[in-house]
């Protein structure tokens, strides 16, 4: 694909590297919005996005009131992935949104969502949670998808509506039919994201060229992984995700399997080598504000 527009527009070249810092899951639970916190004053990530349904939700956005600077989206969710921490949608309680398992709450898998939910059921709870980011003071710069369940044929047009509709950009990838089917969308999905995507770019809305970020399944040497990580950075503008948390009891008991790696994350990033790896490494670093500033007017 051709180099991304959104570089010109920032005053980059088409090789320059750019990441967008971001730290996933916020809201999730209380030692998430911590983490956050301190990340963020120490200035070395540079976004974030909210969970709406969780039950740190208000946490999270009592700190956005009390720091408008901060670069914060809504992490659109219609999963909930935990065994004993569970959480439900917020726009309704009726089984026949196909919203709810059998337990009441927002389905496990991406794939029960987009099996069972009613896509227009789907749209309204995600035009929910925006309203209800927005309503409790929220300066939202982006929206983007927890688990990527968005990723369908029923739900992406419906995402992008949302975006364009309240200027919020959103994380969409320009990727070609090759990029989106290497993503494991079947050929069909992959020809039409393709072609969606060209809309979207057309129309002016800022896109992203790739995404990277830590693994919550590698413990060990994590700032040395890091370090790999960002220095493998491709040109462009790439979505790089974190899940930093503190290390509380509450995190270990919903996250079993991973919160040493998210705890891992939160010690790594308040590290200053990580903000001096960066410089040497010639990386731009940006929040959403930037990309927000490039959206159309609706």
């Amino acid at each position: 694909m051709e180099p991304n527009p959104v570089l010109k527009k920032l005053g980059l070249t088409a090789n320059d590297r750019v990441a967008i810092i971001h730290t996933d899951d916020i809201g999730m639970c209380q030692a998430s919005v911590d983490a956050f916190s301190d990340l963020a004053e120490a200035g070395i990530i540079t976004s974030g996005a909210v969970m709406v349904p969780c039950p740190w939700f208000l946490h999270a956005a009592a700190y956005a009131r009390a720091h408008r600077a901060a670069d914060l989206g809504v992490h659109l969710t219609l999963t909930c992935e935990w065994q004993t921490y569970r959480w439900g949608p917020v726009s309704t309680r009726d089984p026949a949104s196909g919203l709810l398992d059998g337990e009441g709450c927002l389905y496990h898998t991406s794939a029960d969502a987009q099996k069972h939910g009613d896509p227009a059921a789907m749209e309204r709870e995600l035009r929910e949670q925006v309203r209800l980011a927005l309503a409790h003071g929220i300066d939202a710069t982006h929206i983007d998808t927890h688990m990527g369940t968005v990723a369908h044929p029923s739900l992406i047009d419906k995402y992008a509506a949302i975006a364009r509709e309240n200027r919020l950009p959103a994380m969409i990838f320009r990727m070609d039919e090759a990029g989106w089917r290497a993503q494991g969308l079947d050929a069909g999905f992959a020809r039409v994201a393709a072609g969606f995507v060209r809309q979207l770019e057309a129309a002016g809305m800022p896109l992203l060229d790739s995404m990277m970020g830590m693994p919550l399944d590698s413990k060990e040497d994590r700032l040395e992984l890091t370090k790999a990580r960002l220095s493998a950075l491709p040109a462009g503008i790439t979505h790089f995700i974190i899940h930093p948390s503190k290390d509380t009891p509450e995190l270990r008991a919903i996250t079993p399997r991973d919160w040493q790696c998210r705890a891992a994350d939160y010690r790594t990033f308040m590290d200053d080598a990580v903000r001096r790896h960066l410089k040497d490494i010639g990386v731009h670093t940006i929040g959403y504000r930037a990309l927000r500033e490039l959206m159309p007017r609706a």
